[in-house]
C-alpha cells in the first residue's frame, strides 16, 4: 500500500536489509515495527523469480521493458529489459491507446469526419453491415483492426509515421468501401464550382452544408445523399458568411421564401446581384455587379 514503516534507530535489526515483520503499527502517518526478524538474503533470493515487465513510461513517451526479481509482490530487484517482443510492444501500445484515447493517433477534424460518415450510413442503412466505430467501439477492438499496423512503433513520434486514415478504411467490408463515398461524400459540388464541405453527425442527422446563397443559384432542388434517400440540410450564407436562412428543401425556398430574404440582401449588399429569377440566374463565388 506504499506506506512506510520504520524501526528505532538504535535497534539492532537496522543493520539488516530485509526483515520478516510480524507486528507493525501502521499509524496514520509513518508506522513503527514493533517485533521483526531478519531474513538470510542468500534464501530469500532463492525463492524469487523473474518477471518481465514491458510497459508504457509516460514522462519518455515511449515503449520501455524491465526484469523484475519478484517473491508474490514484493521486488527485490530490477534490471533493463532489452529483449522486448513485438508481441509484448504492440500489447502494451493496445493498452496504453485504449487508456488514453483515439488522441493517440493524432485523431483530427478530417478522421473524425470519416467516422460519423460511417456511423451515419450505419443509421441510414440497418440492413447492411456499416460497422460500430464509435471510439468506444474502436477501442475494444483494436487490436483487431490497429495492432497489424504498429510492428514498427515503440515511442509517441512513431505515431505519426502511420495513416490512420488508410487504416481506417481496412474496418469496411469491401462492398461496403467500394460505394462509401458515392453515398457519403465529403463535399458536394454547387452550380458556382465550388465544393462545399458537408459536416455529417455520429446519430445520423442530416449533414450540414454551409454555403453562400449566390453559389447555389440556378440549383433547383436540395442536394441529396444514400442514393437520394437523405436531403442535407442547407444553411445558406450572406456574401459576409452570415446564415440567412436553413433549409431542408431548397425548391420551396426559392418558390415561397426567396423574395423577402432577397429585399434584405439588396439592402445590406447593395454592390452584390440579387436576381428575381434565381432559378436561372448564374451562380458566383464572388461579387457579380448589379
Amino acid at each position: 500500500n506504499q506506506r512506510i514503516a520504520k524501526i528505532p534507530p538504535h535497534d539492532p535489526l537496522t543493520h539488516y536489509a530485509w526483515l520478516a515483520i510480524a507486528q507493525i503499527d501502521a499509524g496514520k502517518g509513518e508506522g513503527k515495527i514493533f517485533q521483526a526478524a531478519p531474513l538470510d538474503e542468500q534464501s530469500l533470493y532463492s525463492h524469487a523469480r523473474d518477471v518481465r515487465n514491458v510497459f508504457w513510461n509516460e514522462e519518455h513517451e515511449r515503449v520501455e521493458g524491465r526484469i523484475d526479481q519478484r517473491i508474490g509482490n514484493l521486488v527485490l530487484t530490477q534490471k533493463p529489459l532489452h529483449d522486448i517482443s513485438t508481441d509484448e510492444r504492440v500489447s502494451t501500445l493496445c493498452r496504453v491507446i485504449r487508456e488514453k484515447g483515439l488522441r493517440m493517433l493524432e485523431w483530427n477534424d478530417q478522421l473524425a469526419c470519416w467516422q460519423n460518415r460511417v456511423l451515419s450510413l450505419r443509421h441510414w442503412r440497418p440492413d447492411e453491415a456499416w460497422p460500430d466505430v464509435t471510439e468506444e467501439a474502436l477501442l475494444d477492438s483494436i487490436e483487431t483492426w490497429l495492432a497489424p499496423f504498429l510492428s514498427d512503433v515503440s515511442r509517441r513520434s512513431d505515431f505519426r509515421k502511420l495513416e490512420p486514415g488508410v487504416i481506417l478504411q481496412t474496418i469496411l467490408p469491401w462492398e461496403l468501401a467500394t460505394k462509401f463515398d458515392v453515398l457519403a461524400p465529403t463535399r458536394i459540388e454547387v452550380p458556382s464550382g465550388s465544393r462545399i464541405q458537408l459536416t455529417y453527425f455520429s446519430d445520423g442527422r442530416p449533414p450540414l452544408m454551409e454555403v453562400r446563397l449566390q453559389e447555389v443559384f440556378g440549383l433547383l432542388d436540395t442536394p441529396r445523399l444514400n442514393e437520394g434517400k437523405t436531403p442535407v440540410v442547407m444553411q445558406l450564407l450572406s456574401p459576409g458568411f452570415k446564415p440567412v436562412q436553413v433549409t431542408q428543401d431548397l425548391k420551396s425556398f426559392w418558390a415561397n421564401t426567396y423574395s423577402d430574404v432577397r429585399k434584405e440582401l439588396r439592402t445590406r449588399y447593395p454592390k452584390h446581384f440579387w436576381p428575381e429569377d434565381p432559378w436561372t440566374a448564374k451562380a458566383v463565388r464572388g461579387v457579380l455587379r448589379r
